[in-house]
């Protein structure tokens, strides 16, 4: 279940209505009884896959625990323009002032999905999986990253601590692929962690290299063309795990995965989506 993954959700939905709310909803507490009470509905104004439903239930919870919150679509589920996500009763000022909050969370989770899912489509039939990556919005990682897999996307490391990535400036800046993965493995032997080890190739002869010198888990093949990535997926031959990156679109993905490559990374998964519309409204 999401909260149980996302410790922070609390706080992180706190900083978000504190900074919506700000000394008071003054539009809100302008108009509005105290005593007043009502209901609303959340509904979807376009098709797609659901997400952040529970946050936005949380976002009600938080703004008002006396509130009765009602989900009728859950995560992962596929909805259709017109389709009731949610119904909220109570405090008529209480669902105002949490109104834009809720739905700035569950809109942009649910255009994470809706997008990952989208590009999943395209790859039936293969076995490439699709990946995030790093490029998140900052403190909505995990979120974002959640919204991918409700999507049918497959996660990537979560930050820098789970996984070892030695990217073109680690080596660089190492001395070379070499050094970079014999550093590597001193460093994790010295620090007792059991991490897997990825690393980036600009080309077939940095390629070759990597497995010449092995000692790594997966190679990502940065911004090889489809034809160059087939020539190295074959060269790897199933020694190791393979990620294409690097300016794939939806218009080139099905070609790259026909390569045979196990995995392709799409930042723009995270970070370049449509939020998807949801409204709410006096029920």
């Amino acid at each position: 279940m999401l909260m149980k993954n996302v410790e922070n959700l609390d706080e992180l939905i706190g900083l978000a209505l504190r900074e919506d709310i700000g000394d008071g909803d003054h539009s809100t507490l302008a108009c509005i009884p105290p005593e007043a009470t009502d209901a609303a509905k959340m509904v979807a104004k376009a098709d797609g896959v659901l997400c952040g439903v529970e946050v936005g239930k949380r976002v009600f919870e938080l703004v008002d625990n006396t509130l009765k919150i009602n989900i009728l679509k859950h995560d992962g589920e596929r909805v259709a323009k017109g389709d009731v996500l949610m119904t909220v009763e109570g405090h008529s000022g209480s669902i105002l002032t949490a109104e834009r909050t809720a739905l700035n969370f569950m809109q942009r989770l649910s255009g994470i999905a809706t997008e990952t899912h989208r590009m999943v489509e395209m790859l039936q039939g293969l076995h490439t999986k699709l990946l995030d990556t790093r490029k998140t919005t900052p403190n909505m990682r995990l979120l974002e990253k959640y919204a991918v897999k409700c999507g049918g996307g497959t996660n990537h490391r979560i930050g820098l601590y789970d996984m070892v990535m030695l990217k073109d400036n680690h080596i660089d800046f190492a001395g070379g692929i070499e050094a970079a993965i014999d550093r590597t493995h001193n460093y994790l032997k010295a620090k007792g962690k059991d991490l897997r080890i990825e690393i980036e190739v600009r080309d077939l002869d940095e390629l070759q290299r990597v497995l010449d010198h092995g000692g790594v888990d997966r190679i990502m093949l940065d911004n090889f063309t489809p034809e160059l990535l087939a020539e190295a997926v074959k060269r790897i031959g199933g020694r190791y795990e393979t990620e294409a990156s690097g300016g794939i679109t939806e218009t080139t993905l099905r070609a790259y995965a026909e390569t045979g490559v196990d995995f392709i990374s799409v930042g723009a998964l995270t970070h370049h989506i449509k939020s998807m519309d949801i409204s709410l409204i006096k029920k």
